[in-house]
C-alpha cells in the first residue's frame, strides 16, 4: 500500500513538474490608465527616480528603505537602487532608453529576496486631453520561475501594484 502511495505521489509530482514546463517561456505583466494631463507632465515623474516616492507603489511599503540614486538626474543611465524589508527587497533600476515624452524603458534587477532581470516600460500615448500610460514588465520566465507560476498568478500579484502606481501617477499628474 506505502508503495502505490509513494507510485502515485511521484506520478503526480513528475505530471505537475512537466505540466510547468510547458508554461511559456517569457511573461509580460501589464496596465494602462487614462490620466488627465498632457504626456509630457506624466513624463517628467517617470524619466526623474527623485520623483518616484510620490507615486511608486513601493515607496510605502517601507518607509526605512534605504534608497541610492547614481548617474544622472534623469534619463538614460539614470540608476536607483533600494534595499528594504521582505516586502521590497533590494535590487536596482536603471533608465536604459528615455524618448521624450514617449517611452521609458528600464532595467529591473530584484537581488533579493530573489533574483530576477527584466524590463519594465512606460508608453505614453495621447488621447484628446488626455493620455494613456502603459506600465509593462516582462522577461524570461525559467524553470522555476514556471513552476511557481503554476500556483502563484503573477498578473494578479504584480498587477494591482501597477494599478495603484498608475492611480497614484495620475493623482500626481492631475495635480
Amino acid at each position: 500500500m506505502l508503495k502505490k502511495a509513494a507510485l502515485v505521489l511521484l506520478v503526480l509530482v513528475i505530471a505537475f513538474l512537466g505540466f510547468a514546463a510547458t508554461r511559456p517561456d517569457e511573461f509580460r505583466v501589464q496596465r494602462t490608465a487614462r490620466i488627465d494631463a498632457p504626456p509630457d507632465k506624466i513624463y517628467a515623474s517617470l524619466d526623474d527616480f527623485h520623483r518616484w516616492p510620490a507615486w511608486s507603489p513601493w515607496e510605502k511599503l517601507d518607509p526605512d528603505m534605504r534608497r541610492t540614486l547614481r548617474g544622472p538626474t534623469r534619463g538614460e543611465g539614470a540608476v536607483y537602487e533600494w534595499e528594504g524589508n521582505s516586502e521590497v527587497g533590494k535590487g536596482r533600476m536603471e533608465i536604459m532608453e528615455a524618448s521624450a515624452p514617449g517611452r521609458v524603458t528600464i532595467k529591473l534587477d530584484f537581488l533579493e529576496p530573489f533574483e530576477a532581470h527584466n524590463t519594465a516600460q512606460f508608453t505614453l500615448k495621447p488621447s484628446g486631453r488626455s493620455t494613456d500610460v502603459t506600465w509593462s514588465m516582462y522577461g524570461p520566465s525559467p524553470f522555476v520561475s514556471k513552476v511557481m507560476g503554476v500556483i502563484f498568478n503573477m498578473d494578479r500579484m504584480i498587477g494591482k501594484d501597477f494599478e495603484q502606481g498608475l492611480a497614484n501617477l495620475k493623482a500626481v499628474a492631475e495635480s
